[in-house]
């Protein structure tokens, strides 16, 4: 396949949004960092480092052959589920949240569930391209990958982290329905996930809170209600044009640590519908001409391996939209690109560079 130029159109949706994301986390948690580090940017001097190492590290990918990735694959993902291993483990993992998914590194935080997300997606991709003639046997084409799967969703449930884990079956289920999976398959499978979902709500009291609360959100409005109706209340005067970049009311500790999942409210607040309408525009951009690098991939490690990050970034991005919106309960799912978290943000970035780097391949 001839070499020639990456999608260039792709890579500035994600240079713009990402510029985006820093200057909203600077807006929406000033008033939080002074408060508890006196100091207003502290959110986004350390988002901003991950920011510049993060598109460093993007346009070297870039530049990589993403096929270098197929042999590397299995060692790679070894090396992430032994890290889920070790942050499991007390006096090495930190808990933050309720949850001991992190790796503590001075005032930085590293979660080895983001890699993991990545590492997991390259390996299905070679697994796909390898066992396409035996996909239609369950048993022998289908089965281990799910395992291996369900395996690694265990160990981030055991942190816990239920809307990773989520993301991580979700995108693994896309990428076996564009390898030829039968529909029906699926059916079947999500029937098996409701029944464990219902199961893992059941023996985590904070899970089926925040499913009452997402039916309910008044019942308990200072309690376990208070994060979506403050979301909303951020939400519903924002207006055609909102209230003005700096200006948000919630951010001032009604809407808890508003920099990270909840900061799509901050903007629907501060820019209103035509800043919300920029923003899922971008997201459109990315979505779409990553999906269109996948479709022009020949090679199908390539095209696997596009479809599988574009399918984690779009389903991440949905459900936390749909969280911040009321739809669904609070998954702690961040949104790509905005939302504070440096591991997140470098992965995501990290990312982009294999789909770049996949779009100079493309016919």
């Amino acid at each position: 396949m001839k070499k020639k130029n990456f999608d260039i159109l792709l890579f500035i949706a994600i240079i713009v949004i990402s510029i985006f994301g820093i200057i909203m986390i600077t807006s929406a948690s000033y008033i939080w960092a002074e408060y508890k580090f006196n100091n207003p940017f502290k959110f986004t001097t350390n988002q901003g480092l991950f920011f510049i190492i993060g598109i460093i590290m993007m346009i070297i990918i870039s530049k990589i052959d993403y096929r270098i990735y197929y042999e590397k694959c299995n060692m790679i993902l070894i090396g992430c589920i032994c890290l889920l291993v070790l942050v499991l483990i007390p006096g090495i993992g930190a808990v933050r949240n309720g949850s001991r998914s992190w790796f503590g590194i001075g005032s930085f935080g590293v979660q080895p569930s983001e890699f993991t997300k990545l590492a997991l997606i390259i390996f299905t991709s070679k697994y796909l391209q390898k066992n396409e003639k035996i996909l239609k046997n369950i048993k022998n084409g289908v089965l281990p990958i799910l395992g291996i799967t369900i395996f690694i969703f265990g160990l981030i449930m055991l942190q816990p982290d239920f809307g990773t884990g989520t993301i991580i079956v979700m995108s693994i289920v896309g990428l076996l329905f564009v390898g030829g999976v039968k529909f029906g398959f699926f059916l079947k499978i999500g029937v098996v996930g409701l029944i464990g979902i219902i199961g893992l709500i059941l023996i985590a009291p904070y899970r089926l809170a925040r499913i009452l609360s997402f039916l309910d959100p008044w019942k308990d409005p200072l309690g376990s209600g208070f994060q979506i109706i403050q979301s909303l209340y951020a939400i519903g005067p924002g207006g055609l044009f909102g209230y003005g970049f700096g200006n948000s009311r919630q951010k001032h500790f009604y809407l808890p640590e508003p920099q990270t999942d909840f900061i799509f409210s901050i903007i629907s607040e501060e820019f209103g519908f035509m800043g919300v309408l920029i923003v899922t525009l971008l997201f459109l951009t990315i979505i779409i001409r990553g999906f269109k690098v996948a479709h022009n991939c020949k090679d199908l490690f390539g095209k696997y391996l596009a479809f599988g990050i574009i399918f984690q970034l779009s389903f991440q991005t949905v459900l936390n939209l749909m969280v911040v919106v009321g739809l669904i309960p609070v998954t702690g799912v961040t949104l790509p690109f905005l939302s504070y978290g440096g591991s997140s943000l470098l992965i995501t970035l990290c990312s982009m560079g294999v789909v770049l780097n996949i779009s100079r391949h493309t016919k």
